[in-house]
């Protein structure tokens, strides 16, 4: 135990050292001025905040994993927000019969597109960190690879209920698995429905199915061929992430502004639909009894699309947006309006809200005649030109390829791995009419488009200048329409061994990523640039990895791991505004991640204990944020490049048997999740290709990686009965949160107006720190076993008991900033849900 406390009391004095030397450059950094000739005012786009609350998070692989720490992390803290090592999903690395998983374009693996075949994925290899992996080179924050073969699933069959109140209502699962029968044939299907009329959060609704089909043919003792096949339907209203004073007014800390009533019912504006259904053919061979080749293909395609509010020459029917808000109101000239607006708010749900039926009847009184449609002279339509309308942003995805992996026992205790990989993947993006809201047609151009240029021609106000003024009905394409191309090859090779006192490994990869656009329409504001292909891109990614561990004695281990690799951008910040043009981001360049973790673990029948302290730099990173600019009124990209991060800090796990019925647990993680530049800033419109800004300085260094609780701790306790049933708590604290930080309001322009004892500038500058939190968790359930063969289970699981609903979980300040009033724009926050619950009954037969 003296080496657990070594460990993380070295982790406590490292980042203490870290943070008094950054806090005493903090102020410094902000203190230099850069001058700048131009000062635009950003806001957010409904795109960046998609992102900020739409991240897949990890908890499929946490929860399924064996390691003492990331078990209980993976469930007991993640409705806190908390995220192993402070690590996002892309450092997570998910796989199926050792295919990836992980999405090309976005690097994260998206678990909605299996959501509801939990019978399937519990069967999971998982490691945690770098680790050995034999089906590729995996990733810092570890790996999982799902067992889907049809052989390898448990025989028999299983049908559950389960009831809830948190995404949906309702859920019922089957499952059937034939095992290898004696023709050499193994089958297994499974299906589930998950419905809710309403979620947790008023507005929300979940209708969703998934099905899976899992066939394997044993030609002989060298050769079998599986195939799998699985989707996930999926459609869900969602909910929003918005400032402090919406949720005061309304008296509600889950209040959504994404929905309102239409004809006295509910309806959510955003609605995601997503079905994404995969294949995959796998043939096993075993060579010898030494020797296994794995070989598969790959083919997933389908539809991923979100719905929102479009208007056009109309006020902005958002409840949320700054201007329908009593605050924007709140000085001496408007005091009527303040009250106003502030009254409506407590009091009216078509303020709260978003107004449908005002909709509808602005569309239905809005008599327009286009004259020469589609470019045809003397072809005119005359109807209601549609104000508003309910768009749907499409992410079609196609992906195919092919992995072949073999493993090879090169001498006793010796296993060699090596694997090729290829992926072809495309996205088709483009806007749809989802609903005209009453309206005859919507117009197909950019009203934007002319804004902050020096001319206003009329064919730069044309989605497709080839089709002028076309007019738009429901069902069809508008808009942007592009096609984006990512095409992978990835090599790896891995050696491990095990003897008695050390076991090892080391791996290298490499891999070679291609990506370009692909323009279908062209715009009238870029017609050299906005239809065809692209330049295309091209990265070159090596990566190294290695540990090793030394069995102090067989109940007594340290390991060491370590990595270093090269990694391509996310495709998404390699174009600077990909729905116009094809305009590559110049300044992108690969990012490098290096990563070391230190480990000391104890093995006892009756306790298990891992403590770790662990230390990540990533570099280089770019990211592209699409924003509205409040100054010339129109939307513009927002480029930051050269973003640097540390992940420093400390876990531990431990499970105690206190007797032979009760069991401990207990988990904590403290790190200091910071960055460590000062990264540059360009700014282009959509409308204009050159750059209005370029290499502004921004200070973000020093700065906390936002939106997480950089220390949490779980303690639980757990009673067996020797009668089949079970009971548990778990306490679960979360600390040092913060809002992710804006770099806008870190840049020199935003502090120049202010002198540093000015109590804006310090407003600019500091990072809100979120208060704690605490959740107490209770679990029970209670399991029969009918005529020796039949199993009947029932499970109950109620999270936050206290029901407490003031736990702020995460959010970020925004882009947009006003100088002369640095609260005007305050930050998105969100909130933890109350007491939830889950009940599932299973009979297995």
């Amino acid at each position: 135990m003296k080496s657990v406390k070594l460990l993380v009391v070295i982790s406590f004095l490292l980042s203490a050292s870290l943070k008094a030397q950054d806090e005493a450059s903090l102020e410094n950094q902000t203190d230099t001025v850069l001058k700048e000739k131009f000062v635009p005012q950003y806001s957010t786009s409904l795109g960046v905040i998609d992102e900020e609350t739409d991240n897949q998070d990890v908890s499929g692989l946490l929860q399924s994993s064996k390691d003492v720490f990331t078990s209980i992390a993976g469930y007991n803290l993640s409705a806190g927000r908390y995220r192993v090592r402070g690590y996002d999903s892309e450092n997570f690395s998910v796989m199926m019969n050792g295919i990836s998983l992980n999405n090309p374009e976005s690097g994260r693996a998206i678990w909605a597109f299996w959501g509801g075949l939990n019978d399937i994925t519990r069967y999971q290899e998982s490691k945690n960190g770098i680790s050995s992996n034999q089906y590729g080179f995996g990733a810092i924050g570890g790996f999982s690879n799902i067992d889907a073969r049809a052989s390898s699933q448990r025989k028999g069959s299983r049908i559950s209920y389960a009831n809830s109140n948190r995404s949906y209502q309702h859920r019922v699962m089957f499952t059937h698995s034939t095992g290898m029968m004696d023709n050499g044939l193994a089958v297994t299907v499974s299906g589930s429905i998950r419905y809710a009329t309403e979620g947790y959060v008023e507005g929300t609704f979940y209708r969703a199915g998934s099905y899976f089909l899992s066939v394997e043919k044993k030609i002989n003792e060298k050769h079998s061929l599986g195939f799998v096949g699985y989707g996930a339907p999926t459609v869900q209203g969602r909910q929003s992430i918005t400032t402090q004073e919406t949720y005061d007014l309304t008296g509600n800390n889950n209040y959504n502004a994404y929905w309102g009533y239409q004809n006295g019912e509910k309806r959510n504006s955003r609605v995601r639909n997503n079905h994404i259904p995969m294949m995959m053919l796998n043939h096993y061979f075993t060579i010898n009894a030494k020797t296994k080749l794995t070989t598969s293909a790959f083919y997933s395609f389908g539809r991923s699309g979100n719905t929102r509010l479009n208007w056009q020459d109309a006020a902005d029917p958002r409840p949320e947006y700054y201007k329908n808000l009593p605050s924007y109101y709140d000085n001496p000239e408007d005091q009527s309006l303040f009250d106003y607006y502030t009254e409506a708010w407590q009091n009216d749900v078509n303020t709260q809200q978003i107004n449908w039926d005002q909709m509808y009847f602005a569309n239905t009184k809005n008599l327009h005649t286009v004259q020469n449609v589609g470019g045809v002279e003397g072809v005119n339509v005359t109807g209601n030109r549609a104000k508003y309308i309910v768009e749907e942003q499409r992410n079609d995805q196609t992906r195919y390829g092919f992995n072949s992996v073999i493993n090879h026992e090169l001498d006793e205790g010796v296993q060699l791995s090596g694997g090729l990989m290829m992926s072809n993947y495309k996205s088709k993006n483009f806007q749809v009419v989802n609903d005209l809201l009453g309206a005859d047609y919507w117009l197909n151009v950019n009203q934007l488009a002319a804004r902050g240029l020096t001319t206003t021609a009329e064919q730069a106000l044309q989605n497709d200048i080839n089709e002028p003024n076309r007019i738009i009905k429901q069902g069809e394409k508008f808009g942007y329409d592009y096609d984006m191309y990512i095409n992978t090859q990835n090599a790896f090779a891995q050696i491990e061994g095990v003897s008695s006192k050390i076991d090892y490994y080391t791996g290298v990869s490499f891999s070679r990523t291609a990506t370009w656009r692909e323009g279908n329409v062209e715009n009238g504001l870029f017609l050299d640039r906005s239809v065809g292909k692209s330049e295309k891109l091209t990265f070159l990614n090596p990566g190294i990895k290695g540990g090793i561990v030394y069995k102090i004695t067989g109940r007594h281990l340290v390991a060491i791991n370590g990595a270093l690799m090269s990694r391509a951008p996310v495709t998404q910040n390699t174009f600077l505004s990909p729905r116009t043009r094809n305009q590559v981001n110049k300044s992108v360049v690969n990012e490098t991640v290096a990563s070391g973790d230190i480990n000391y673990m104890i093995r006892y029948p009756k306790l298990k204990v891992r403590a770790t302290v662990f230390l990540t730099t990533i570099t280089d990173k770019t990211r592209v944020i699409n924003t509205y600019d409040d100054v010339l009124n129109t939307f513009g990209n927002y480029i930051i490049k050269g973003v640097d991060q540390r992940f420093l800090g400390s876990e531990i796990g431990v499970e105690y048997n206190v007797t032979s019925t009760i069991i401990a647990t207990a988990a904590f993680s403290k790190g200091d999740y910071t960055y460590t530049s000062n990264p540059l800033v360009d700014y282009v419109q959509d409308n204009i290709s050159s750059f209005l800004i370029t290499n502004k300085r921004v200070f973000l260094k020093n700065y906390k990686v936002g939106g997480i609780p950089q220390t949490a701790a779980s303690l639980g306790l757990k009673y067996n009965s020797t009668k089949y049933w079970f009971v548990g708590v778990n306490a679960n604290y979360f600390v040092d949160a913060y809002l992710d930080v804006s770099p806008e309001r870190k840049s020199a322009t935003a502090t120049a107006t202010f002198v540093s004892t000015d109590p804006q500038y310090q407003k600019l500058i500091e990072q809100e720190k979120l208060d704690p939190g605490f959740t107490l968790d209770l679990f029970a359930g209670k399991s029969w076993r009918l005529k020796n063969k039949y199993y009947l289970r029932l499970n109950v699981n109620v999270n936050n008991v206290l029901d407490k609903k003031d736990y702020q979980t995460g959010g970020f300040e925004q882009i947009r900033l006003d100088v002369q009033n640095v609260d005007k724009f305050p930050p998105r926050v969100g909130y933890m849900y109350g007491r939830t619950y889950f009940a599932m009954v299973s009979f297995n037969f």
